[in-house]
């Protein structure tokens, strides 16, 4: 007969460590979706105003303070605060880190590639004025 292994004995710590981390991981993942539906969402009103002022500039003059502006303000609120969001998941990594040998960060790597488009988005903007 096949001896049976003993059980793995979960340390409660070390599962607390890890869930923990996961919910880091999940809350920046969620401003990471709130950060690209605000910079998407800008990009979009913005394109779509310049497109209905390139058609007729007569028509649709563009406004101090119009939906271009709005939709270049929103792709700057997105990326500051997905800034202010990695930053705060770093921090607390790092705090996490003093008691836990923590796995790299996926969604950190992700933030900076949603940064990186919306800085294009950004540049895209303030190159077509």
């Amino acid at each position: 007969m096949a001896q049976e292994t003993p059980p793995v004995v979960l340390n409660n710590n070390q599962l607390a460590l890890d869930r923990t981390f996961l919910a880091l991981e999940r809350t920046l993942m969620a401003w990471i979706r709130t950060a690209t539906s605000l910079i998407t969402f800008g990009f979009a009103l913005y394109k779509f105003f310049h497109y209905l002022h390139q058609q007729d500039p007569v028509r649709h003059p563009e406004h101090v303070f119009g939906a271009r502006t709005v939709g270049t303000m929103m792709i700057v609120i997105g990326l500051l605060s997905l800034g202010l969001a990695a930053a705060q998941h770093w921090q607390q990594l790092k705090r996490l880190r003093t008691h836990y040998a923590a796995p790299r960060s996926l969604s950190q790597w992700v933030a900076v590639s949603v940064a990186a488009l919306g800085v294009v988005a950004l540049l895209a903007t303030a190159v077509q004025h």
